[in-house]
């Protein structure tokens, strides 16, 4: 019996896997092809490019960590250059379906 169940649980988990991948791949694409702030930007640059932020953080850490959130995605400045932009799920993402556990 456990022989039988086996392949089909080895089965379950690679799809289960796979799912995910795709998701992130579907994230990494959606950031390449919207308009972000680039690393090196300065905090005037992204204020000229994307206008003001909707909520913006206080300085944080040594060096100093700051946060500039927008509709989409949010900016992460060390100093005043930009370090990483990361994009905010997408509705479809956080209500998407899920596997079954």
């Amino acid at each position: 019996m456990m022989k039988q169940i086996l392949p089909l649980l080895i089965l379950l988990l690679l799809t289960i896997h796979a799912r995910g991948d795709v998701l992130l791949i579907e994230r990494v694409a959606a950031k390449d092809q919207v308009n972000l702030p680039q690393k090196s930007t300065t905090m005037n640059q992204v204020r000229t490019a994307f206008g003001d932020p909707l909520m913006m953080s206080e300085p944080v850490g040594n060096p100093p960590i700051t946060r500039w959130e927008y509709a989409d995605f949010v900016v992460y400045f060390e100093h005043q250059h930009v370090i990483t932009t990361v994009l905010k799920k997408s509705k479809t993402t956080e209500s998407g379906p899920r596997p079954k556990q």
